[in-house]
């Protein structure tokens, strides 16, 4: 693996962090890369001509979005590539009636979306981003992306002196102690709608907002990605769950030639369920499928034929945790993307769907790992088991090991994105059918 070749993949992989705080952000961002690669956008409200050699793609909510790549070959003979992540991460969002005054203190009533790991939103300089909509110059309403991109507000944590317990794995209640301070109270305070117009007009002048309508609006961390460790083994950042999947699905859609159809999904609301018009458990998959094969036959072929590649995060083998893991799957940082198993059906990986991974890590010598949970913990859950439902295409769940999931600030190794990458890739561009496994 060549050092320089991980180390530029990184630092466009910490851009794109960086430059993506909310899934509509991450979804702007995927787009535009598409189209200055030639993708052309569709809208789904459009009657659609696809061409074969030519690559498309469509948003949904401006937070889901897929991208396809119409190869050369019969679909009903090569079946379709597909990867899918997620948009989403856990976070703060704004509740509507967002401000309030206490103790002389500005604060922001928040919502917890996903499952927040809260004691580490304690002490960060936090932002705001996320979506807008306003009535403007014309009739009808606007919508717009806004990122205040500097810290606006905290979440002091009480000192220790008026909390003995504080370090005796002290519970968060998060309707009572996550109202981050926003500023001093003014002596004639402003409504929130008041203040967020003041600031989008300051920051985005040529929108000329008359009055914000609406918003869905997250807190973030402004602390910037980076490569940590000694020897800089390390990437930390916040939303690595599952940005790094989508980034690493968007550069090897990017990669691919026109031979053979791929697809790239990242939908939004895997934190929450998926349970949406634009989440996995929706029907946007589905429908983009259908508009693409209009015969329901040469669809079933086709999907019979076809694979979806789900990649999120794993738990990495903690060092101070180990007795979490299973002691024969605890995966290793840089040590390999790793295969994540469950026998409910948490995850939708088969010995078939495993195999064939594995076959492609051993082609581009990239080293491959297994996960399974211990037999006495719950397990979580991805995009696999529900895509493979709602479409019926073999699907393997995999993903990179990260320490700190759900944390504001998360770690993965430094080489596993890449090699990652270097094996969906070729997942993108094999000749042969990779659902044709019988």
């Amino acid at each position: 693996m060549q050092k320089t070749e991980v180390q530029h993949f990184n630092q466009r992989l910490i851009d794109f962090l960086a430059a993506s705080p909310t899934a509509f952000h991450a979804t702007q961002n995927i787009a535009r890369r598409l189209s200055e690669a030639g993708f052309i956008a569709l809208k789904e409200n459009d009657s659609w001509s696809l061409q074969k050699g030519q690559g498309y793609f469509v948003t949904r909510n401006d937070s889901s979005i897929i991208a396809f790549k119409y190869g050369e070959s019969p679909l009903e003979q090569s079946g379709i590539r597909m990867f899918g992540a997620h948009t989403d991460s856990p976070c703060l969002k704004l509740k509507p009636n967002a401000y309030s005054v206490n103790a002389g203190y500005s604060q922001l009533a928040v919502e917890t979306y996903g499952g927040v790991l809260l004691n580490t939103w304690f002490d960060r300089d936090l932002s705001i981003a996320g979506r807008v909509t306003y009535k403007g110059d014309s009739a009808l309403p606007a919508s717009c992306l806004v990122n205040f991109d500097r810290p606006i507000a905290c979440l002091p944590s009480i000192a220790i002196h008026l909390d003995r317990e504080a370090n005796r794995n002290k519970t968060v209640n998060p309707q009572k102690e996550m109202l981050p301070i926003l500023m001093l109270a003014e002596k004639k305070p402003k409504s929130w709608h008041e203040l967020l117009t003041s600031q989008i007009n300051q920051q985005y002048p040529a929108l000329k907002v008359e009055s914000i309508l609406d918003f869905e609006l997250s807190l973030y961390d402004t602390q910037a990605p980076a490569v940590v460790g000694f020897k800089e083994e390390f990437i930390a950042s916040a939303r690595l769950d599952n940005l790094l999947s989508c980034y690493v699905g968007l550069e090897a859609l990017l990669q691919s030639d026109s031979s053979e159809s791929c697809l790239l999904v990242c939908t939004d609301h895997e934190e929450v369920g998926s349970a949406s018009a634009c989440g996995a458990k929706g029907p946007m998959l589905e429908h983009f499928l259908q508009r693409v094969i209009p015969d329901t036959e040469l669809r079933l072929r086709t999907l019979d034929i076809s694979l979806m590649l789900s990649a999120d995060n794993a738990h990495g083998l903690h060092p101070n945790y180990q007795d979490k893991h299973d002691s024969g799957h605890g995966p290793l940082l840089n040590a390999g993307p790793v295969i994540k198993v469950n026998a409910n059906q948490r995850y939708a990986t088969t010995s078939e769907t495993a195999a064939l991974f594995k076959l492609l890590c051993k082609q581009v010598d990239v080293p491959v790992q297994s996960f399974v949970s211990r037999s006495d913990m719950e397990c979580g859950s991805t995009i696999g088991p529900i895509t493979s439902a709602e479409v019926g295409v073999k699907t393997l769940d995999i993903g990179v090991p990260t320490f700190a999931m759900h944390s504001i600030r998360e770690l993965a190794g430094a080489e596993d994105a890449y090699a990652l990458s270097q094996v969906a890739t070729l997942y993108f561009k094999q000749v042969a059918a990779p659902g044709k496994l019988d």
